[in-house]
């Protein structure tokens, strides 16, 4: 399905927001959600290929043309900032492989929030670049890291994502942790017959890197449209996995995060659960997302998006937009939030983009 695309102007029927939205107060939706979290796309294109995401070939890629440049990212991020936005998780695609990502970064740590705060800066990568950039990144001022890494065998790794590359992403995860750079997070999707049976070693893993595994729930976002809740693996089935190693005690105060967290024995270490599928957080959801083409979502499985680029780039006669303006895009996109997702429900469209087109 094509997303609805809505502009700055009147506003659109049937849908909240538009051009006389007020520019003040938190930036709380219908529901009373206040949204702080903005995950920023840099790019779509990426260095694997992983099945959950996208084809090995045949893709699509947005025009270099219509991708975000240094200055509006830093625009845009201003304003939200602004706003009320308190987190930056630069995604992608692969973010590492944009050509600018260390001045993205060093941009971006500069800005502070509306209570004058600097604002947090994190970063989901594959960690093929990290040996080679972190050191840059981490001195320009980035504050987090996740890493994804789904298997700690070459053969499945392989599989998975179409490319010989487990050496580099468990080099990448070696400077994470020497980075000093903490809390430090991996990130797994647990795949039924691909990845089920080696959920303690993923955990054991990452303890020994000093970092936390968060299992994520596999989610319907590929690009091919082929995912089967009949094969996707559960919250309950992770768990039960784990409490076969170790006694699991609930982390409390979970806020607005996406992971649920348990300690593992006696700690001091956890592991974190992301069950969008099963045990859905909507409620909570303090997150908003900016595609590398520039369009505001409110939800990773939203079929509506609100164009930043008619603002950012306008054409012919019509003058530059104002902060104003990009603010007020803002606020209708997160006025339009729906209360959740409804995977669950007959009626469920997946996106059109795929998750490396939307951004992590």
């Amino acid at each position: 399905m094509t997303p609805t695309k809505v502009v700055i102007g009147p506003r659109p029927e049937g849908l909240a927001g538009g051009a006389n939205e007020p520019l003040s107060g938190p930036l709380a939706d219908t529901f009373g959600r206040v949204h702080r979290d903005l995950r920023i796309s840099l790019t779509d294109r990426c260095s694997l290929r992983c099945t959950y995401c996208m084809p090995e070939q045949g893709n699509e890629w947005l025009a270099r043309s219509g991708i975000l440049s240094l200055d509006e990212i830093e625009r845009v991020a201003r304003v939200v900032a602004g706003a009320g936005i308190t987190t930056f998780r630069l995604t992608g695609g692969e973010p590492l492989l944009r050509p600018d990502i260390v001045e993205v970064v060093r941009r971006l740590a500069t800005i502070t929030g509306a209570a004058g705060a600097p604002v947090e800066l994190a970063m989901t990568t594959n960690g093929i670049r990290l040996p080679e950039l972190l050191p840059s990144l981490v001195a320009a001022g980035l504050n987090r890291l996740n890493v994804s890494i789904d298997t700690l065998d070459r053969g499945r790794f392989a599989a998975l994502t179409r490319r010989d590359r487990l050496d580099d992403v468990l080099a990448g995860i070696r400077a994470a942790q020497q980075s000093g750079l903490r809390p430090l997070k991996l990130n797994a999707v647990a795949m039924r017959g691909v990845n089920d049976d080696e959920m303690v070693d993923l955990v054991e893993f990452a303890v020994a890197h000093d970092a936390q595994l968060r299992f994520i729930e596999q989610m319907p976002l590929d690009a091919g449209h082929t995912w089967d809740r009949t094969q996707m693996v559960t919250r309950e089935e992770i768990l039960t996995a784990l409490r076969a190693r170790w006694a699991l005690t609930p982390v409390p105060g979970r806020g607005g995060a996406p992971a649920e967290r348990w300690v593992l024995d006696d700690g001091p270490h956890t592991v974190g659960v992301i069950a969008s599928v099963t045990a859905p957080f909507c409620g909570d959801c303090d997150r908003l997302r900016l595609t590398a083409d520039g369009q505001l979502r409110n939800c990773l499985f939203s079929t509506t998006e609100y164009d930043l680029m008619p603002l950012l780039r306008p054409t012919g006669p019509a003058a530059p937009a104002s902060d104003a303006a990009i603010e007020q895009l803002l606020r209708a996109c997160v006025r339009g939030k729906l209360p959740g997702h409804a995977i669950d429900d007959p009626s469920f469209l997946q996106p059109e983009r795929g998750m490396n087109a939307i951004g992590g």
